[in-house]
């Protein structure tokens, strides 16, 4: 059976590292990239295989039933990669509703599409999700796949909702379903509200680095190249109903994070030791703000050989020098031209 896999968020951070691996690695598949182009979401980001012959985009709104069933019978989809969701936290704090609709009525309604399309068990439906869905950690322990769900904000408690609609669907429909949930994702493409594209920028144009209360949260940070081998892999070779944690064994705290990215950049930019610290500047901590998120990645590395490639210094150095050989990509986003694409 040729497979016609569909991947929803593909313009974005992840979902474009997603949809370059799958064109590139297999020319046999017909790849459907699927995105509605909201703020993060950016043509630029897949300007390299924009002409394959195995490729295709469409902009669609994961809300709209019509465009979605119509998508399914002329594109004759097979296979599902969701990755489409709003997904910064600040964000769904100042407005939670477009969090609810996409994250939660979206999934269901792209779930409903593969319900009504699909025929038989040679399908699946794959859905990428956030480690935050456990809320937090204290100083000791791990996110499992069993770790209960607690999710803190709006946009964890959309991807909790839109999790167990997957689940529910598997169960109830025996659609063939698969999960993952992963830590915070670093590297290249990534819009530059997030951490470190933010503090790099901020850095280059001697601007303030905001840092959130005393800086002492703590994450767990995955090259998103690493991230997009993970779920290549599971799509492949994860067992139906099945979730998969995907981590980086990577665990920082903020302001240390933010100081190795000044040390960084100092010695990138030729500037003297320990200038670029002096832009650190401590801000009010953000609502509800979770201490600190930690990945368990053994079942994934047991089940399906698959672990980090990468340590994140190296991860880091990579991910500065692509920001600053690619200014005008920062450009286009900054001045809002990428809109334009």
């Amino acid at each position: 059976m040729k497979k016609n896999i569909l991947i929803t968020g593909g313009a974005g951070f992840i979902g474009s590292h997603v949809v370059r691996l799958f064109v590139k690695k297999y020319p046999q598949y017909r790849i459907i990239n699927l995105d509605n182009l909201t703020y993060a979401g950016n043509l630029a980001n897949i300007t390299d295989i924009e002409d394959a012959p195995n490729y295709v985009f469409y902009k669609i709104d994961i809300r709209n039933k019509e465009e979605l069933t119509a998508l399914f019978e002329n594109e004759k989809i097979t296979d599902v990669i969701h990755l489409a969701a709003e997904s910064h936290v600040d964000r769904s704090i100042s407005g939670p509703m477009d969090f609810i609709t996409t994250n939660i009525v979206g999934t269901a309604t792209l779930l409903e599409t593969a319900r009504a399309s699909w025929k038989g068990k040679d399908h699946r439906f794959y859905h990428i999700s956030t480690d935050e869905v456990y809320g937090s950690l204290g100083e000791e322990g791990f996110f499992t796949e069993e770790t209960a769900y607690d999710p803190r904000s709006p946009y964890s408690a959309s991807k909790a909702s839109s999790d167990h609609l997957v689940r529910a669907y598997g169960h109830t429909y025996q659609l063939p379903i698969v999960l993952s949930n992963c830590s915070n994702n670093y590297g290249s493409h990534q819009f530059p509200e997030k951490l470190i594209p933010l503090m790099i920028n901020n850095i280059k144009t001697n601007q303030p680095l905001p840092v959130y209360g005393t800086g002492e949260n703590i994450r767990d940070w995955l090259w998103v190249e690493d991230h997009a081998r993970a779920i290549d892999t599971i799509f492949h070779n994860g067992k139906i109903g099945e979730t998969y944690n995907i981590g980086g064994w990577n665990e920082w705290t903020n302001i240390d994070l933010v100081k190795l990215l000044c040390s960084i950049m100092d010695q990138k930019l030729d500037r003297p030791k320990g200038s670029s610290e002096k832009l650190i500047t401590f801000v009010k901590d953000r609502a509800g703000h979770d201490h600190r998120y930690a990945i368990d990645a053994n079942k994934i590395k047991k089940d399906l050989n698959w672990e980090p490639s990468i340590q994140f210094e190296e991860g880091l150095e990579k991910t500065v020098d692509w920001y600053l050989a690619n200014e005008a990509w920062i450009i286009a986003i900054t001045s809002g031209d990428y809109r334009q694409y």
